[in-house]
């Protein structure tokens, strides 16, 4: 009896894990990025993902400047660094902590890669960006008129 009630509920669980599972594939939807997000995408449509998001924010309100930016080598700069899943699943940048021990590991896919496609790698809504303007586009050269004589 005690073991059709564990198999009862072992097979209660797995139905309803596989359930949260397909309805996220119906439902899942691209993360839009927050104000001070930084959109990674170095590599990411290259190798035909979607390109991840580091909620800097989220980040900065645990740990301090210098874990990420001395410890870790994060250069004050987005895309300053050529980050890459080789690098992170060897332990560097976002590795040292989403190694699946103290942060999830990097099969979970989906929880940094949420970005639009196609977005470049930028720091979100950032006031720098609205600023600089693009170059001037140089003018078309005038065509040089022949006087008569």
């Amino acid at each position: 009896m005690i073991t059709l009630k564990i198999y009862g509920s072992a097979i209660k669980r797995g139905l309803l894990i596989l359930m949260i599972l397909v309805g996220g594939l119906f439902t899942m939807q691209t993360a839009n990025a927050e104000y001070g997000d930084i959109v990674i995408n170095n590599y990411s449509d290259a190798a035909g993902m979607r390109p991840a998001v580091f909620p800097h924010w989220f980040h900065r309100i645990r740990f301090r400047c210098k874990v990420c930016h001395a410890d870790l080598g994060f250069k004050f700069k987005a895309g300053g660094n050529e980050i890459d899943m080789v690098k992170i699943i060897d332990g560097q940048y976002c590795g040292a902590c989403h190694n699946g021990s103290i942060a999830w590991s990097v099969e979970n896919c989906d929880l940094c890669h949420s970005g639009k496609p196609r977005t470049p790698t930028q720091v979100h809504q950032s006031t720098i960006n609205s600023l600089v303007a693009p170059a001037a586009a140089a003018a078309p050269a005038k065509p040089q008129t022949q006087q008569k004589k």
